[in-house]
């Protein structure tokens, strides 16, 4: 079976700014190969910080599963690589990168069987990508779940509020306490300047998670949020790309 890939997982509170990390990171890694990018959010909003759009998600292929006789039934082929299957027929494929979502189910009921496709998918199509970026659902629900497993690297997005710093501590004590195999958690400060990072510095040390790098506010991510254009294409020299940039290569990701 070949080797897993690198899965790097974008996670922290609301509003942080997770999709814009994730989006730069497939950004720059897609110079160098093609990364399999992962939507675990239901709020789905990393399609359009790509620029793509997408005719089906894992929560379509839940309503399938829900009704078994939605899906041809093939007795030679095994139920899993039969799911499988499917979950391939709902990537999306650019030249740059592949794109898989999770997003909503129509019908009642938990979460449960949709996390279940998607930890599926993480576990076999990481095998078949050097890089996978997971832009995680907003709060801890995707760590309680244990949908994030045996992630290489683990980014922690907080803007510049002991809020979010505090969050930051709170995933790396519940991934310990649910020993959830991390390699190694980071936190990245986004939307802070140099001021707040000195003011902050201490109390992230506290919390124990190594801070990797800031990310200034940029006027341009505001501007292109604004008319709905996609993230990805954001100005080479854009305060978030060269700062994001120089976070990856301390990570060792480029």
């Amino acid at each position: 079976m070949p080797e897993k890939g690198r899965i790097i997982a974008v996670t922290g509170k609301g509003g942080t700014g997770k999709t814009l990390v994730s989006t730069l990171f497939i950004r720059f890694l897609s110079e160098q190969d093609t990364p399999l990018a992962i939507d675990a959010d239901p709020a789905s909003s990393l399609p359009a910080a790509l620029g793509v759009e997408v005719r089906q998600t894992i929560g379509d292929l839940r309503e399938e599963v829900a009704r078994p006789s939605a899906i041809p039934f093939d007795e030679s082929m095994p139920t899993d690589l039969m799911l499988e299957r499917r979950i391939g027929d709902l990537l999306v494929n650019t030249p740059d990168f592949s794109l898989l979502v999770m997003g909503r189910s129509e019908g009642p009921g938990c979460y449960c069987l949709i996390n279940d496709i998607l930890r599926h998918a993480i576990d076999r199509f990481s095998r078949r990508f050097s890089k996978v970026v997971i832009d995680c659902e907003a709060g801890l629900e995707h760590l309680s779940r244990r949908t994030m497993r045996d992630v290489d690297t683990l980014i922690v997005i907080s803007d510049p509020t002991m809020r979010g710093i505090k969050t930051a501590g709170v995933i790396r004590e519940i991934a310990e306490k649910l020993e959830i195999s991390f390699g190694k958690i980071y936190l990245i400060l986004n939307k802070a300047d140099q001021g707040e990072k000195a003011f902050f510095e201490e109390r992230i040390r506290e919390i124990g998670v190594e801070l990797i790098g800031v990310v200034p506010e940029d006027p341009n991510v505001k501007a292109f949020d604004r008319v709905g254009k996609p993230l990805i294409d954001l100005p080479d020299d854009s305060p978030a790309v060269l700062a994001v940039g120089e976070i990856m290569e301390r990570l060792g990701l480029i």
